[in-house]
């Protein structure tokens, strides 16, 4: 194993510590505060959010094939994140780019940075799944970046629920029905929504919108981007057992 890989596997095991920690007393309070909001919307509100999510990410994930190149076969692991960390990098200026754009203009244009953002995210993981190889022709591999997706920005509770899931991605994939329709998609939009929804906020008020969105986005792009690393370091290592 040369030295890149062993820096790999020492961050690698790191970030699943961290994935599995139990939630701190202010991580639990935070949950609870969010889940005593959410009660307050009318089930009809959370009915029309879940099915807007759902359609987005069903025309974006699922609907006409995204611009990607095909999986690269060649190089190894230290080449192929080179590339990776180069395409998160693009990502996070154009994110930040396009906060500042639409925090700029003010509540109409701060609105649609909702699903301007959620395509710059998703391009970029179908961008890093490419180049580590896996084929996003593949229903199940696109559902694995949706898990991706949401376990970058759920709560602690939920995050490590779903951090198992990946970690036995070839077990469990083999028992996902091929209908998109039974994920769990009200508890990923809660989910999301209580994560971003307090700085988004803030995007949307004149003045400040223009910086507060391009920082957010920014940070957004870069905790995606580290996730999705993690995430494909692990099948990358179950898969060429690097030892």
């Amino acid at each position: 194993m040369n030295d890149y890989n062993v820096k790999v596997l020492r961050e690698v095991t790191l970030w699943q510590r961290q994935m599995i920690q139990k939630p701190s007393y202010f991580n639990r309070l935070s949950k609870r505060w969010q889940d005593k909001i959410n009660s307050y919307i009318p089930e009809k509100v959370h009915q029309a959010i879940t099915s807007a999510i759902k359609q987005m990410f069903r025309v974006v994930l699922f609907g006409s094939k995204i611009t990607t190149a095909d999986p690269r076969t060649e190089g190894d692991l230290e080449l192929r994140e080179a590339v990776v960390m180069e395409k998160i990098k693009f990502y996070k200026h154009t994110a930040a780019a396009e906060g500042g754009i639409t925090g700029a203009g003010g509540i109409l244009l701060g609105l649609a940075d909702f699903p301007l953002l959620m395509g710059i995210k998703i391009k970029l993981l179908f961008e890093i799944a490419s180049v580590y190889g896996f084929n996003t022709d593949d229903y199940k591999e696109r559902l694995y970046l949706l898990y991706i997706f949401q376990l970058t920005f759920s709560s602690h509770e939920k995050r490590t629920e779903v951090f198992l899931k990946l970690e036995d991605w070839a077990n469990y994939s083999s028992q996902l029905p091929d209908d998109i329709h039974q994920f769990d998609w009200r508890s990923f939009q809660q989910e999301y929504r209580d994560y971003i929804d307090l700085a988004k906020m803030a995007q949307l008020i004149p003045v400040i919108g223009a910086p507060v969105g391009a920082v957010v986005n920014y940070r957004l792009i870069t905790r995606l981007g580290k996730t999705a690393m993690n995430a494909y370091r692990i099948r990358w290592h179950k898969l060429h057992q690097i030892k």
